[in-house]
């Protein structure tokens, strides 16, 4: 039985994941997806950007599912992802979807999802050591 539908047998990854993020842009690019954002994280990223808050949400939001995601370019790119540098341009102030990545309970919920995770994220198995905890505890900030 997976540890979906066990609340209590251990998690597989009881002994921690390694991630470092190589600041690939692959988590901001590619298949269309949604970015929830809240009014803290929209009013950070337009002090961030010296842009009135009106500014950010007609220009960067949609409504999906009575809910604010981030907006997209028409190749599936977030709206503050920069081809040409690869980087986010509000990367200090990121939404908690984008901080909290790639240990979204979607992601960890059993080692095959991981895997998958791992296959497309060069940082995903990789570098710095996050415990059961940590990992846990980013997962609780957001459910994805």
């Amino acid at each position: 039985m997976s540890d979906e539908t066990n609340p209590t047998q251990e998690p597989w990854h009881k002994d921690g994941l390694n991630f470092t993020c190589t600041q690939c842009g692959n988590c901001c690019t590619g298949a269309p997806g949604v970015v929830w954002v809240g009014e803290e994280e929209l009013q950070g990223i337009a002090e961030y950007l010296d842009k009135p808050i009106g500014e950010i949400r007609l220009f960067h939001t949609r409504l999906v599912q009575g809910r604010l995601s981030l907006t997209e370019f028409q190749n599936g790119d977030c709206t503050f992802f920069d081809p040409e540098k690869r980087h986010c341009k509000v990367y200090p102030v990121r939404p908690i979807q984008c901080q909290t990545w790639p240990f979204w309970t979607s992601n960890v919920s059993t080692e095959e999802k991981w895997n998958e995770v791992c296959e497309t994220c060069p940082g995903a198995g990789q570098g710095a050591f996050f415990s059961l905890e940590e990992i846990e505890a980013r997962a609780s900030r957001m459910s994805v």
